[in-house]
C-alpha cells in the first residue's frame, strides 16, 4: 500500500515556523514527507532539515518524497531523542522544531498495522514495529491496569464493563484481532451510548497510546525539542486530542512564565526569568476548507512559541 497522508495545517505551520532560507529544522514526525517537504522547498543551499521518523514505512516513503533535496538528512529514531540525534549529527542548535503527535493516516488506513477498528487484523498499534503490542496489553495486563489505561488515555466512562467483558474474554481464548477486540467492546457498551461514535473509538486511543507510550515520548519530546532551539527559534506542535493539547499547552506556559515570588515580595528573589513566548495565544484549527477535504483534521491544534534571545 502506497504511503499516502495528508499533511495537516499545513500552510499555518510552514507559515508559523518562519523559515529562514539559511536556517537548520528538525520534522520530528515526518510521516510521508509532507511537512518535510514543504520547509525543504524554502531552505537554499546553506540550510538544512534533519527528518526523523520511528516508522520504517514512513522513512521509505519520506526518503522517495524527499529525495531532490541534497540538505536533507533522514534518521529513524523517536523524536523524543531529538537531541541524540542532533549530536549524532554534529548540530548543536536549530532554528525551528515541528512535532506532529500522534497515529498517521496511511497508518489508520493499513489494516495490517492493527490501528483501526474497521477493518481485520493482528492486534499490534506499534508506529515502530517493535516492543510491546496491543494484543500484549490486552491479553497480559492486569484488569487493575486495564482499567487505568482505558480512563486516563481513553477518557472512557465504561472502562470498567469494558475490561470485564475483555477479561471474560481472553479467560476462554486470547483476544487477537481489532474486530474480535472491537465486538467486545460493543457488547459491553450500553445502547444508549453506542449512538455517540463508535463504542471502540476510546479504547482503541487508549491502547494505541500505551503501547506506544506517547504521552511519555511527548513530554520528554517537548523539552528536548526545546533545548535544542537557537535564539529566536521555533517549536511548533500538532495534537489530535485533549490529552496531548494539554501537555502542550502547559508546557509552553510554563516556558513563558517570569517571577514566581509572592506579590508581596518587594524585589524578586527566585530569579526566574521567561525562556519563551507564546506565537499563538490560542491554538489554531484547521478551516472550514481543510476540513471539507480532510475530515480527519477536525481536531487538530496547532501551537507554536519562540524561544526568547535573551532570559531578561
Amino acid at each position: 500500500m502506497e504511503f499516502v497522508h495528508k499533511s495537516v495545517l499545513l500552510d499555518e505551520t510552514i507559515n508559523g515556523l518562519n523559515i529562514k532560507p539559511d536556517g537548520t529544522y528538525v520534522d520530528g514526525t515526518a510521516g510521508g514527507g509532507g511537512h518535510s517537504f514543504h520547509i525543504a522547498s524554502r531552505l537554499n543551499s546553506e540550510g538544512r532539515l534533519i527528518a526523523i521518523d520511528q516508522d520504517p514505512d514512513a522513512i521509505a516513503a519520506a526518503t522517495e518524497r524527499l529525495k531532490q533535496f541534497d540538505n536533507v538528512t533522514i534518521i529513524r529514531s523517536n523524536f523524543s531523542n531529538i537531541k541524540g540525534v542532533l549530536m549524532s549529527l554534529g548540530i548543536c542548535g536549530v532554528d525551528g522544531v515541528l512535532l506532529d503527535i500522534g497515529v498517521s493516516s496511511w497508518q489508520l488506513d493499513s489494516p495490517e498495522r492493527g490501528f483501526s477498528y474497521h477493518y481485520d487484523a493482528p492486534l499490534d498499534m506499534r508506529m515502530s514495529r517493535e516492543g510491546t503490542s496491543a494484543y500484549d496489553i490486552v491479553n497480559s495486563c492486569e484488569p487493575g491496569e486495564l482499567v487505568r489505561i482505558l480512563s486516563i488515555y481513553g477518557e472512557e466512562k465504561f472502562a470498567k464493563n469494558i475490561v470485564r467483558s475483555i477479561v471474560k474474554a481472553r479467560d476462554v481464548k486470547p483476544i487477537e484481532t481489532t474486530l474480535e477486540l472491537a465486538d467486545i467492546i460493543r457488547d459491553a457498551y450500553p445502547m444508549k451510548a453506542r449512538q455517540k461514535g463508535h463504542p471502540a473509538r476510546k479504547t482503541f486511543q487508549a491502547l494505541r497510546i500505551a503501547v506506544n507510550g506517547e504521552l511519555d515520548r511527548l513530554k520528554e519530546g517537548l523539552v528536548n525539542a526545546f533545548d535544542v532551539l537557537n535564539p529566536d527559534g521555533r517549536l511548533a506542535v500538532i495534537t489530535f486530542h485533549s490529552l496531548e493539547d494539554r501537555i502542550v499547552k502547559k508546557q509552553m506556559a510554563d516556558w513563558c512564565v517570569g517571577c514566581t515570588c509572592p506579590s508581596d515580595f518587594p524585589i524578586c528573589v527566585c530569579g526566574n526569568k521567561p525562556k519563551a513566548e507564546l506565537v499563538t495565544r490560542k491554538p489554531i484549527e484547521p478551516s472550514e476548507d481543510e476540513l471539507l477535504d480532510n475530515n480527519r483534521a477536525r481536531s487538530a491544534k496547532l501551537r507554536i512559541c519562540q524561544r526568547r534571545t535573551t532570559s531578561a
